[in-house]
């Protein structure tokens, strides 16, 4: 008769479906700051006419709108990934939470056409015979200000509406530490109102004031990150959580 020799257990843990959800979730956001140097890379695109009439090298100025494009792609991942745990909290500010990151990095990908359509005028228009270089220099001013017009309803916009949602759902469910759902709490109303001052022409969009407003806004979301990618969610929380299908 065969004798049957009993498998020797697997010393690889199985993997935690919250951990991976809190992993992955924090590496998109942590993902979002790559566009941190876009304000430089985008630099030459201000000088506008010069610029658009081909003077400088456009390669940085691609590199900040593939980095753009990252981050947009990112950003709506965090919702997405967030989304079977941040329902079992709330479906009503989980979806809105989806919506708000959908807009901002739609609104993200229209910058970034702007800015391509302006590189493309420079490349293929600028430097042809008989070019009307002023009403190159107006057209290549106008979509700056459409790029400039897009950033203030996407990346500095929809952060308010994503700290309110996303915000909301942490700080109630206390599946991080209340302090970093606080920050994104009580930036957000900061943030409206510098966007709002913005958008009427009260400040200009690189005053100090501007600057300040962001900064509760930006640590909350790099704080949650670093937090949900090494610590992931507290047990308790997630024990304390409505029962809920598998996360898959």
């Amino acid at each position: 008769m065969a004798t049957t020799i009993p498998s020797a257990p697997s010393s690889t843990a199985p993997v935690d479906p919250m951990r991976r959800t809190s992993r992955a979730a924090g590496i998109l956001y942590l993902i979002t700051f790559v566009s941190v140097p876009t304000l430089m890379a985008f630099q030459p695109v201000r000088d506008g006419a010069a610029f658009v009439l081909g003077t400088g090298s456009a390669t940085g100025v691609l590199w900040g709108s593939f980095s753009e494009v990252v981050v947009a792609l990112a950003g709506i991942g965090t919702a997405v990934v967030l989304f079977p745990v941040t329902k079992r909290v709330s479906e009503t500010a989980a979806l809105g939470f989806v919506t708000a990151r959908v807009v901002e990095g739609s609104l993200i990908i229209v910058g970034v056409v702007n800015i391509h359509t302006l590189v493309t005028l420079r490349d293929d228009v600028a430097g042809t015979p008989g070019a009307d270089q002023g009403s190159l220099v107006t057209t290549g001013h106008t979509l700056v200000a459409t790029y400039d017009s897009t950033f203030l309803l996407s990346q500095s916009l929809m952060p308010v509406f994503n700290a309110l949602c996303l915000g909301y759902v942490l700080y109630r469910s206390g599946l991080v530490p209340r302090i970093l759902p606080t920050l994104g709490l009580l930036g957000a109303p900061l943030l409206l109102a510098s966007d709002i001052a913005i958008f009427f022409g009260v400040i200009d969009r690189v005053s100090p004031f501007a600057a300040v407003a962001f900064i509760p806004i930006a640590v909350w979301e790099f704080s949650l990150g670093v937090y949900l990618t090494v610590k992931g969610f507290r047990p308790s929380a997630v024990a304390a959580l409505p029962p809920a299908q598998a996360i898959r």
